[in-house]
């Protein structure tokens, strides 16, 4: 209906990719887990599967390509979850199935199974139907709308599976595998927040993998709130009907309420932002609006500083609601719709927790200076709960997510799935009887 359709996917593609903070600290591990996993890694199992991880580099660029090529838009990821659980299933899984909302899960069974550790990737990319996601070579760089975020996650998780498989590696806690939909944009983390719904199965910890390189390790939840904020009126002719209400009247008013207060609150403290970001409405210049509305986006690691920016808005659209109302001449009210679209929680795992040490120690063992980030990703939701959870890089070097020119180069790739492998096992346990 909204005439502004192709406009409010470019900028609503634009507002998703801004989800990675530049707020990194570098980090120093712990010496007990620089130890464990030194230890991990000098284990004759361990050894194995880093080389069957380079050994399978042609394999894993196939299953990168396969999957890449299999849209998987917002909301319509069951072709490539039945894909990707076919392919979970050959690698060597206990048990393979697909959820109510079509995540993919993958168990390994574990030596006591008292403890499950998730390592999860997202089914979905941000790229509406009809994307032409076919992958086209630049040399040794890949370029197709999806193959970074996070086709190349996926494909590494498989990969760490198929490794363990083959170096007979036993953990002594159970591994959920997981591919999950609804990660981008307004899927609003929707799989992994069925994962974790009240009465789920219980997760002790959880490994996110998202983004490229070896570096990064999130930590700490970006988290958001957006609304859909809709006013509506008559509408009617601008000269015979002057004097009613006017939606659009009413949305100026409340962005200036909101922007201005929010601009006040957000200038100290933990960073905040906030957005007006998609608007439309109106049918001609000749005719008063039946309806205005626009989308806001607000961020924050805060849950204080979030909810205080949320109920400023809330605040501004009131004011604006009852102003536009008392200057109409003629006719019904305005009324508006407040419509949240978009909740994503916040918080942190804190950097002294077993989970973060050991992926510190796992990145210092690869040579590489750890770098502790905050960002919006799937391990949101498990931090909100206070499950131990972290985001890391996949390996290789990438750019341009959410671009149709998104592009993934294999620098190294294998060692994003060998770290995966030691912070894995550091979590659920190496058992060195090995695989019976």
């Amino acid at each position: 209906m909204h005439q502004i359709s192709s406009l409010t996917t470019a900028v609503f593609v634009t507002i998703l990719a801004a989800t990675h903070s530049i707020q990194a600290q570098q980090a120093t591990p712990d010496k007990r887990y620089v130890d464990e996993v030194q230890a991990l890694a000098n284990q004759p199992s361990v050894k194995k599967a880093f080389q069957i991880f380079i050994d399978l580099e042609p394999q894993t660029k196939q299953d990168h390509l396969t999957l890449t090529e299999i849209p998987s838009p917002p909301f319509k990821e069951s072709v490539r979850a039945k894909k990707y659980a076919a392919m979970l299933k050959e690698a060597g899984a206990d048990s393979v199935w697909i959820d109510e909302v079509s995540n993919v899960l993958a168990k390994r069974k574990g030596r006591s199974g008292k403890k499950t550790v998730v390592v999860e990737s997202h089914l979905d990319t941000v790229f509406p139907e009809g994307t032409d996601v076919k992958v086209k070579y630049h040399g040794d760089t890949l370029y197709a709308p999806g193959i970074g975020d996070d086709t190349r996650g996926l494909t590494a998780i498989l990969a760490v599976l198929k490794g363990m498989e083959k170096a007979s590696i036993e953990t002594d806690a159970d591994v959920l595998f997981v591919g999950a939909v609804g990660e981008e944009g307004l899927g609003d983390l929707r799989g992994v927040k069925h994962l974790l719904r009240p009465g789920s199965p219980k997760v002790d910890s959880y490994i996110a993998v998202d983004g490229d390189g070896i570096s990064s390790i999130v930590h700490r939840g970006l988290g958001s709130h957006r609304y859909r904020v809709t006013f509506k009126g008559p509408g009617g002719h601008s000269y015979g009907s002057f004097g009613i209400v006017n939606p659009h009247s009413a949305t100026g008013k409340a962005i200036y309420y909101f922007t201005t207060a929010a601009d006040k609150a957000t200038r100290q403290g933990v960073k905040t932002t906030y957005s007006v970001s998609v608007m439309g409405g109106g049918t001609s210049v000749n005719a008063i609006p039946y309806e205005s509305w626009m989308e806001i986006d607000m961020r924050s690691e805060s849950p204080e500083k979030l909810n205080e920016v949320d109920q400023l808005l809330q605040a501004a659209v009131q004011r604006a609601l009852k102003e536009e109302n008392s200057i109409k001449r003629q006719g019904p009210d305005l009324t508006v719709d407040v419509k949240k679209i978009g909740d994503r929680p916040s918080g942190k795992t804190e950097a002294t927790a077993a989970i973060v040490q050991r992926a510190i120690a796992a990145t210092k063992y690869f040579n590489t200076e750890p770098q502790l980030d905050v960002a919006s990703t799937n391990a949101n939701t498990p931090i909100a709960l206070g499950i131990p959870a972290i985001t890391i890089g996949s390996g290789g070097t990438g750019g341009g997510e959410h671009a149709l020119n998104e592009w993934w180069l294999n620098d190294k790739g294998y060692l994003g799935m060998q770290r995966i492998l030691l912070v894995l096992l550091a979590e659920a346990g190496l058992d060195k009887g090995g695989k019976k």
